[in-house]
């Protein structure tokens, strides 16, 4: 891989610059678009100057800078918030040339602050994808299988309470954690995905997602050592992760599990996952994580596609379901029936997945329902679905992939 684009810098240290300015100045709403300002000016100024030596440090000045002009300007307009303008203008400095920011990471507290439960679960997590993950809103919206319009109303009202509800910027107290656990954990799924298969754009991978979900969550387990449905989704991102490496082809191209070079994947990352699989289940009682984290060790530790042990994913996945309602455990256990009883049965989970109504404009139904009826010997109706499946990809690579997929049923 080669170095770093400027993008990607910024990416990786928005979040920790917005936590700075949460934790210094509160106004969770107003640091949030002086960060943006800071990143709009860095993404402008940095390609034609050169990156800073300490670009957190630069960022944060700028964002500073910005937060004051605009808190002054609110306190022009709004004779309330006279005293707090006076702290703020009080308690700001900006750091001297070549002072070295403190590498105190406030990521994870800003995860645990955008999931109070004071925000409905669904603003909780949209609000964390857009803070912490660096999500646009059009993918949150992707995320959530919900229109853009309805989860720009949804941020928009979980910013207002934060700003509103006068939060400390600091982790819960230990007996608050449980309250915010759940949200927390799908935020980090949630931002891990987006990495593996993202959405939309050129390319099928954001590294830097996948990194720092699981950085943040290493850092949740260790604060969380005993939590086994932390360290089950721990496991899930390395094995996950562990395949990316063959995930795509020299071009780019989206390159499917059972045509992978499995001497690719990261050994390293396979046997810490397993580790934590086996750790995390003989605690009992597994949730959905650790019970995702199995079947991901069990696709890791087969020798060859031939060899996976697909009647024990499709129990697990019958497991899965009684936890969780997502239609895509559902969609993801046909699969492992169809491997494990033919397709005409994966075909029938698949329709009732259908009748759901939340997939309607997923791609993933359709690509699905291609690659089954390709098993089955229909490849008429298999090229249709892989049109359809590419006609709803916003992602350049997934449709490639489904257009080739096609493509080569008509050659055929």
């Amino acid at each position: 891989m080669g170095e770093p684009t400027v993008e990607d810098l910024l990416r990786r240290l928005a979040p920790q610059v917005l936590g700075a300015l949460v934790r210094r100045y509160g106004h969770f709403d107003t640091a949030e678009d002086a960060t943006q300002e800071a990143l709009i000016a860095a993404a402008t100024a940095w390609p034609r100057d050169g990156v800073p030596a300490n670009p957190r440090a630069w960022l944060i000045t700028v964002a500073s800078r910005r937060l004051t002009d605009l808190l002054r300007a609110e306190q022009a307009r709004r004779q309330r918030e006279d005293l707090v303008g006076r702290r703020v203008l009080a308690e700001w400095r900006l750091p001297p040339p070549g002072e070295r920011i403190a590498d105190s990471d406030d990521t994870l507290i800003l995860l645990f602050l955008c999931c109070h439960p004071s925000l409905p679960p669904p603003a909780q997590i949209a609000l964390t994808l857009r803070a912490v993950g660096g999500l646009s809103t059009a993918e949150v919206a992707r995320a959530f299988l919900v229109p853009e319009q309805t989860m720009t109303r949804r941020i928009s009202r979980g910013k207002q309470r934060i700003r509103d509800s006068g939060l400390p910027f600091a982790m819960p107290d230990p007996a608050e954690v449980p309250t915010r656990l759940t949200a927390v954990l799908r935020v980090l799924y949630l931002i891990f995905n987006e990495g593996y298969a993202s959405t939309s754009g050129p390319g099928l991978l954001r590294a830097d997602l996948c990194a720092e979900a699981i950085r943040l969550t290493r850092l949740l387990r260790r604060m969380l050592p005993d939590a086994a449905e932390v360290t089950g989704l721990l496991a899930l991102l390395l094995l996950t992760d562990a395949r990316a490496p063959a995930r795509t082809g020299p071009h780019g191209e989206l390159v499917p599990m059972a045509e992978q070079d499995r001497s690719r994947w990261r050994a390293d990352q396979i046997t810490e996952g397993t580790a934590l699989v086996v750790e995390a289940l003989r605690r009992g009682r597994p949730g959905p994580y650790q019970v995702q984290a199995a079947i991901a060790a069990l696709h890791d530790e087969a020798p060859s596609p031939d060899e996976t042990d697909w009647p024990q994913i499709a129990a697990l996945y019958e497991v899965l379901t009684e936890m969780d309602s997502n239609p895509l455990v559902a969609l993801n256990h046909a699969v492992a029936v169809a491997m494990t009883d033919g397709p005409d049965a994966g075909l029938t989970l698949v329709d009732r997945v259908a009748a759901d109504g939340r997939l309607a404009r997923d791609p993933r139904l359709p690509a699905v329902r291609a690659h089954l009826l390709e098993r089955r010997g229909d490849p008429a109706a298999a090229r249709a679905e892989y049109r359809t499946a590419a006609a709803r990809a916003a992602n350049l690579a997934q449709q490639r992939y489904l257009n080739a997929r096609a493509d080569r049923l008509t050659d055929g």
